[in-house]
């Protein structure tokens, strides 16, 4: 932003974003469960919630660790994260899901908790390192060991994962396939990652870079966050489809209002807290999207049910677009199913809201705001 021109967001200013999150966080807590909800959606009443989620848990209370003692508290009502943790704990005791165990790690390593060293036994038997996992989990798992660790076996797990990440990373696109190299997948969902299969893995090798000193892990970070700013779209949009091998955005939407406020931020920040480079300007025009997006003329951030709405996406039945565009895709890099946005206009809103979403805006933001939490 150029010192002429004047921010007039209102809604999706890092304070109000956090503030709104600890609010819906409140509603979202089912105390009787120790655990949060996998979503809010509107109900005749206001808003209800629906279903308990393990991974969904785990990133609030990542969230949390960054808020002051009175805000969690009063997030948790009155109960205490030790609380949590014991439920995730009897969650997870027969679980295969890598996500799931990477997260709770994660947060209980920023919380000191004492579930920590079993969680991480159990983290290193499912062999992240050499096993079949989606690039996400990896990247969990990275962040998780990078959280304090710096000798012993923790160490050289963090490595053998940076390593598996490193080796995956695409030398001209700059990106991060949806697998890791050699993990197999489908043949058409090959070529095609995610939004989410960038900013983790950013994410997870600056926290790497910054935790052992790898200099290499940095610039792999750096290389794909200056990737995804460069095909930002002009209206702020981190898009959502990208392809592999030609570094080009295979199919923008949905865009998710979590990667505008939070999970883009949150990665460039660790990529600038590692000693990377900056991307304010990136940072500040996905916000700007979230304020007042062009594709609804409006914003997904709702003041009346002080909740902030999933995603805006295509008229699409049955994920047609996304289908057909990763189809064309796999047949040639340079091929595109034509008049997508006049056949399928993306302005449908997802009304619907997920804990994980507030508990990455507190990860991203609530320590960059003094008042945050006020």
């Amino acid at each position: 932003m150029s010192p002429t021109e004047v921010n007039t967001r209102q809604e999706a200013t890092p304070l109000a974003l956090c503030q709104r999150a600890l609010r819906a966080l409140r509603r979202m807590y089912l105390p009787e469960e120790r655990m949060f909800a996998f979503r809010v959606r509107p109900a005749s009443d206001g808003l209800c919630t629906e279903g308990l989620s393990v991974r969904y848990t785990a990133t609030v209370l990542l969230g949390l660790s960054r808020v002051p003692a009175p805000a969690v508290a009063d997030t948790l009502n009155g109960q205490a994260p030790r609380d949590l943790f014991a439920r995730l704990e009897c969650e997870l005791g027969s679980t295969h899901d890598l996500g799931e165990v990477a997260l709770t790690l994660w947060a209980a390593r920023t919380w000191n908790d004492a579930c920590s060293g079993a969680l991480l036994h159990r983290l290193q038997a499912m062999q992240p390192d050499t096993l079949t996992y989606p690039t996400v989990e990896l990247a969990w798992a990275l962040s998780a060991l990078s959280e304090g660790g710096e000798a012993g076996s923790e160490a050289r797990s963090a490595h053998a994962l940076a390593e598996r990440l490193l080796r995956s990373f695409h030398p001209r696109s700059h990106l991060f396939p949806h697998y890791p190299a050699g993990a197999g997948g489908s043949w058409l969902r090959a070529p095609v990652a995610c939004f989410a299969d960038q900013v983790y893995p950013i994410q997870a090798l600056s926290l790497y870079a910054r935790a052992f000193r790898r200099p290499e892990a940095l610039d792999a970070a750096r290389r794909c966050a200056a990737a995804i700013a460069r095909l930002q779209g002009e209206g702020g949009q981190w898009w959502w489809h990208y392809d592999v091998r030609s570094g080009k955005v295979l199919e923008g939407y949905p865009v998710y209002a979590v990667h505008q406020n939070s999970m883009g931020p949150m990665a460039l920040h660790a990529l600038q807290d590692a000693g990377g480079d900056a991307f304010d300007a990136a940072i500040d025009r996905g916000l700007d999207w979230l304020e007042r997006s062009p594709e609804i003329d409006g914003s997904l951030i709702d003041t009346e049910r002080d909740v902030i709405w999933r995603k805006v996406g295509r008229v699409d039945p049955g994920k047609l677009v996304r289908r057909a565009q990763a189809a064309a895709c796999r047949l040639h890099p340079a091929l595109r199913t034509p008049a997508v946005t006049a056949v399928f206009p993306p302005r449908r809103v997802d009304f619907e809201s997920r804990p994980y979403h507030m508990g990455w805006i507190l990860y991203t933001w609530a320590d960059r705001t003094d008042t945050a939490c006020a």
